[in-house]
């Protein structure tokens, strides 16, 4: 008796989809080259970790719930049962968000996720009703919502990011064009701070012309906001904090900021959502009854390490993360400094290379003159000692093929130097390589 086989093309589409193959051939040429120094990875930078501080997090959350009151076998069930959908933290998380972010919202408007992966796929999932409803995201974008819209069948729009940043005139004129088109754009996603993959950031005036643009076009916003608190200098309010007319889904995430073998992020969703009967709740109640037929619940014991941490800096992430957001800004310095010192401005000219300078965050995009795609990456990889991201990785609409995405946060200074060099003796040679073949 012959094996069942399945063919590809009878089973949904996003598995064939490019996106979901980008990462797993990035992570490949990581595997493929260990050697080589690589500026792919947007993790933290390892030495920030203490394997025993998760354990004196969990005791701590542990010992929180027993000045609460709880009884031995409350606490017990706290670690080792499933816990509510909407997550057995929140009270801790909307204190924190008080104390660091000037969020003031109830718990109840919290809903705590695996990561802030999930958080995006319950608010996506609640919002697009219909085919004719539509996604807006920066170009450049996360590649993590664009896969999201794939899973979910999801119509995306993108709304093109000049070099300088977000552009708010692009983002009304896509707004425009698909309602000329007979489609509805329900959200629009964006990083604020520090955006991945770009690195730029949004002005305050930015952020208010914005939240305006939000209000007159019945848009709701979801900001993400991993970065914020793991960058040097005083951030920008958050768009949530800035917020006056429930406007903005604020997702968030303990992946840089506390570790991110924890998987906890949360969605603060305080808009209200009224039923047929006339009944209120908030659009957290809503993306809970999704999660419990997705996760059910975030991980009892990665929530108390995460309170845990969070209840030892009082709330405050940003004190918690104050020398790790040193060490970034340090990295992001270096890695401008040592490509300024490669490449000085007449020969930067001569190369049709530029790059942007962000002031913190983990990113930045070169931009370089030729193509940049799989087999570039291979060739510098493999004869170079040097892995890098294709940014067209990134673009919905078929963009970056001539830019690269580095990222700064998990090398040392000194890996720094030397990948700084390979990297440039990479660009230089390719670009000699593509002169030769026009001859």
């Amino acid at each position: 008796m012959e094996s069942s086989v399945l063919r590809k093309s009878e089973l949904h589409a996003s598995v064939s989809d490019p996106v979901l193959d980008t990462m797993n051939f990035l992570n490949e040429v990581t595997l493929r080259y260990p050697e080589a120094i690589s500026f792919a990875p947007g993790r933290p930078y390892d030495g920030f970790f203490e394997t025993e501080e998760v354990l004196a997090h969990l005791r701590r959350y542990l010992d929180h719930l027993a000045d609460q009151g709880a009884s031995p076998a409350q606490v017990r069930t706290a670690v080792y049962q499933y816990g509510p959908t909407a997550g057995q933290i929140r009270e801790i998380i909307a204190d924190s968000l008080r104390r660091d972010e000037q969020i003031d919202v109830p718990a109840e408007s919290i809903v705590v996720t695996v990561g802030a992966q999930e958080a995006m796929m319950l608010v996506v999932r609640a919002l697009i009703r219909d085919p004719e409803d539509v996604l807006l995201v920066s170009s450049p974008c996360y590649v993590g919502i664009t896969g999201v819209a794939r899973l979910l069948d999801v119509t995306l729009s993108p709304v093109a990011e000049p070099a300088e940043g977000f552009s708010l005139a692009n983002l009304a004129a896509a707004i425009r064009a698909e309602r000329a088109a007979g489609r509805r754009p329900r959200a629009f996603y964006l990083v604020p701070d520090h955006a991945n993959p770009s690195g730029s950031t949004l002005s305050v005036t930015g952020r208010a012309e914005l939240l305006d643009l939000a209000v007159r076009e019945d848009l709701l916003i979801l900001e993400d906001t991993p970065y914020r608190l793991v960058s040097p200098g005083q951030p920008a309010p958050t768009l949530k904090a800035m917020d006056r007319h429930r406007s903005v889904v604020h997702l968030g995430s303990y992946s840089k900021t506390i570790f991110p073998g924890a998987r906890v992020g949360f969605a603060v969703a305080d808009q209200t959502v009224v039923g047929d009967d006339g009944r209120t709740g908030l659009l957290a109640d809503e993306l809970s009854k999704i999660k419990s037929m997705v996760t059910v619940n975030t991980s009892s014991l990665s929530q108390a390490v995460v309170a845990g941490a969070l209840l030892a800096a009082g709330g405050r992430v940003s004190e918690l993360n104050a020398k790790a957001a040193g060490h970034y800004g340090d990295a992001m310095r270096r890695v401008l400094d040592r490509l300024a010192d490669r490449l000085p401005a007449s020969r930067r000219a001569e190369l049709g290379v530029r790059w942007n300078e962000p002031s913190g965050g983990f990113f930045l995009s070169l931009t370089v003159g030729f193509e940049v795609d799989d087999a570039a990456l291979t060739r510098s990889a493999e004869q170079y000692g040097v892995i890098w991201t294709p940014m067209r990785y990134f673009h919905p609409d078929d963009g970056g093929r001539d830019a690269i995405r580095l990222s700064v946060s998990y090398l040392s200074p000194e890996e720094i130097d030397e990948g700084v060099t390979r990297l440039v003796a990479f660009i230089e040679a390719e670009t000699g390589r593509l002169a030769i073949g026009r001859h």
